[in-house]
């Protein structure tokens, strides 16, 4: 599967009221393995960025001037996205403003070069409701080193996402095994093969071990004032 993660940089909040994108960055996955092929742009957005935007990213209306407009690099994006799944943290945020760019140039949207989008800031919170689900929290939560993040930036906030996803799923691994210099034709992992079971070893309590935990249920029970939870069919618990 190609993912591909990625981020974005604008003038300001709003691409309904003129706000631009002015840097784009996209790390590129293939089967969860990061492949380096990945895309930067700055862009040069023929507007100033509004000051609290300017103070997150620190690119001055002066290092734009001479960057690219959208329409120079559209094409390409549009190429290198193609069919790909792609990995947003608030995916709106950023979506709504490529949206807003294709739209401008009037070419088939965003959503139609893709072949999804996965929202890393919904799965966060459905993760770890309540909580800080920023990405420098994700970082500090999954051990993703962003100590050289004093500025946002939308490649180096990419490749840091890029991390955090693959800590946030990694419960979702094939069981799959990559065997350098081993690999077919078609660069397709070789799998494990299935070993049969040993014997299952039984260990039973001894007698003395039984009295413990019955004089421990026991407790729990004097503390419920009944029967503890333990002492329950397991239907019931």
């Amino acid at each position: 599967m190609r993912q591909i993660v990625l981020d974005t940089e604008t003038t300001g909040l709003n691409p309904r009221s003129g706000d631009r994108i002015i840097e784009i960055g996209c790390v590129e996955m293939v089967n969860r393995r990061l492949t380096g092929n990945n895309l930067h742009y700055y862009v040069n957005p023929e507007r100033d960025s509004e000051e609290g935007a300017l103070a997150v990213h620190g690119l001055t209306t002066e290092f734009l001037s001479d960057k690219p407009k959208f329409a120079a690099i559209a094409s390409e994006l549009r190429d290198y996205l193609q069919g790909a799944e792609v990995i947003i943290h608030n995916a709106p945020f950023d979506i709504g403003f490529l949206e807003a760019e294709f739209a401008r140039l009037q070419v088939p949207t965003f959503r139609e070069h893709v072949c999804g989008v996965i929202d890393t800031l919904v799965e966060a919170k459905t993760l770890y409701p309540g909580k800080r689900n920023s990405l420098d929290a994700l970082c500090d939560r999954y051990g993703v080193s962003n100590a050289h993040r004093t500025l946002h930036g939308a490649l180096l906030d990419a490749e840091l996402l890029a991390e955090v996803y693959l800590a946030m799923t990694r419960g979702q691994n094939t069981l799959t095994i990559d065997l350098h210099g081993d690999e077919q034709g078609d660069g397709a992992a070789t799998q494990m093969p299935v070993l049969p079971l040993g014997d299952i070893l039984v260990v039973r309590a001894s007698d003395s071990e039984r009295a413990a935990h019955e004089m421990v249920l026991n407790a729990l029970d004097k503390e419920v004032r009944g029967a503890c939870v333990w002492r329950l069919p397991s239907a019931e618990r």
